[in-house]
């Protein structure tokens, strides 16, 4: 079968991650701002996306009409209206329909859908915005929408296909990960400002670092330990700072607070 090509996108559900989307499809050339629509029940909350050319709306049949591509990224307790009021006018021939709602199952939506609709679930974060998401995705029995969603997520970072049992772990690694990540960075620029530097060069010293991190492990496939290695000398000053980190619970509160993130998405659908 041949891939569906994405013209036009309808977002129903206009909150954080509705605008990243929205921005990181156009930052990357993918659509034009016109063909984005973007709906909220509060209008005024998308006075910003308006600002930049996206159309907007509250209008959700008529922007599902409009489109080819559905994004759900509503609340989980306002899936049941919405599916509701846009069952009608989904095509099974034309529409492709991805899911972002946390802990939300394909089955959920696929029983309030027209028999045969193409539907994705994928979890993604709001680094789409700057193209750097890590965005898991799981697709029903057809397949048929998998690479209309890759199409989509891999131009807004990396995309990993998992089984969706695995969307809950992805939503607390990956989703919900990136505010641990943020936070560690907030951490560390604090400490930067602390032996010396100025608060704006501590956070852009601290970020820069963080990058650096990651692509050692991205760009040159090396595990974490062994890059760790490099860097710590006998008596060394990394070494100690190291050990301090441990002593004071480090890795055990990352740990326990995905475990923590993953329990509550869990409960969430």
């Amino acid at each position: 079968m041949r891939m569906r090509k994405v013209k036009r996108i309808a977002i129903i559900g206009g909150g954080n991650l509705g605008h990243a989307l929205a921005r990181g499809w156009v930052k990357a050339g993918l659509l034009k701002a016109k063909n984005v629509h973007v709906t909220r029940r509060h209008p005024d909350r998308l006075a910003t996306l308006k600002g930049e050319g996206f159309s907007v709306g509250t209008d959700n049949q008529k922007a599902v009409l409009d489109a080819d591509c559905i994004i759900l990224a509503v609340q989980p307790g306002q899936l049941e209206d919405v599916l509701s009021e846009i069952a009608s006018v989904v095509d099974v021939d034309s529409h492709t329909i991805i899911s972002v709602i946390t802990g939300v199952t394909m089955d959920r939506i696929a029983s309030r859908l027209p028999d045969g609709v193409a539907l994705v679930r994928a979890m993604p974060n709001t680094a789409v915005e700057t193209m750097t998401s890590m965005t898991c995705l799981a697709v029903d029995t057809h397949r048929s929408g998998v690479e209309v969603a890759e199409s989509l997520f891999d131009v807004v970072g990396i995309t990993l296909v998992i089984d969706e049992e695995m969307m809950t772990p992805a939503t607390a690694l990956c989703a919900c990960g990136i505010a641990f990540f943020l936070r560690t960075i907030r951490a560390a620029a604090q400490g930067g400002t602390e032996i010396g530097f100025h608060a704006d060069e501590a956070l852009l010293l601290a970020a820069q670092t963080a990058r650096g991190a990651a692509d050692l492990i991205l760009q040159n496939g090396a595990h974490p330990e062994s890059e760790i290695d490099r860097v710590t000398t006998p008596r060394g000053c990394t070494i100690a700072g190291l050990n301090e980190l441990e002593h004071r619970g480090f890795s055990s509160a990352m740990i326990r607070g995905i475990l923590t993130s993953a329990a509550r998405a869990q409960e969430l659908g």
